[in-house]
């Protein structure tokens, strides 16, 4: 059994997508693959040629506009003339998730991914959509952080107190380490759950969930979160990590 993971974020790295594409693929089994959706239409032909073969497709990606992204559509035109062309008939299972609290909110997407599945003669077998995405993707972010912070703590207590100082350090991490698992509990589970469901090659049907949180209390740290990140002019993490493009007035100053 081949199975291939689809990515359809757009980002190169710390995407959410990628990031549950990983997490469903340590439950799959058989033989998997794991490929981005390209941006630019001349590099398709090798991730066409992927798929053939393949008895599963597991597309991962973020919502836009209540759709998909557009270069994914593009890749998805292309993918149809491919499949019909080379009569490709892989089972297709999909995550989407979203900057919204409510999974619910990816329901127009599920019908967009139904309706290409028949236009391809693939068989839709269902999908998760998840309510709260870009709160996922700071959780598995600030995770490792947290944990360099608590080793950095314990090292300077020692070089500053000559003893170590172990248990409120490990503490306060495995403290966050369970509010956040408990936040993302049922994305877990559900992500699980669909794993199994390719495994078996079964239908999942079209599920959603959320980050388990409060709506009034996920819009303020929503709204905190996407105010800081337009500051940094591309966002947290991301955003400092990212090769920046010379602006209008760089360019201007460079040829006068």
């Amino acid at each position: 059994m081949k199975t291939v993971l689809l990515c359809g974020s757009p980002k190169k790295r710390l995407s959410a997508s990628a990031f549950l594409l990983k997490l469903a693929a340590l439950f799959i089994g058989g033989e998997k693959t794991f490929v981005a959706i390209p941006t630019v239409p001349s590099r398709y032909d090798p991730i066409l040629d992927e798929l053939k073969g393949a008895d599963n497709l597991l597309f991962a990606m973020p919502l836009y506009v209540d759709g998909v992204p557009g270069h994914v559509l593009a890749f998805l035109e292309a993918l149809e003339a491919f499949a019909k062309e080379e009569d490709l008939h892989p089972r297709v299972w999909v995550v989407v998730n979203n900057g919204f609290i409510e999974g619910r909110q990816n329901a127009p997407f599920m019908a967009i991914m139904e309706n290409f599945s028949a236009a391809c003669g693939f068989s839709f077998m269902g999908g998760l959509g998840i309510g709260g995405g870009v709160m996922l993707n700071v959780i598995r972010i600030l995770l490792p952080l947290q944990f360099l912070m608590m080793l950095l703590t314990i090292f300077l207590t020692y070089v500053g107190e000559g003893q170590w100082i172990i248990r409120e350090p490990v503490e306060n991490f495995l403290l966050n380490l369970l509010i956040n698992g408990a936040l993302a509990s049922a994305t877990f589970y559900y992500i699980i759950s669909l794993a199994r469901h390719i495994r078996r090659q079964e239908d999942f049907g079209k599920k959603y969930t959320r980050i388990l949180l409060p709506a009034f209390v996920f819009i303020v740290v929503a709204d905190v979160f996407f105010f800081i990140a337009s500051l940094l002019q591309g966002g947290l993490f991301r955003g400092w990590l990212a090769k920046k493009k010379p602006t209008d007035a760089y360019l201007k100053r460079r040829m006068d």
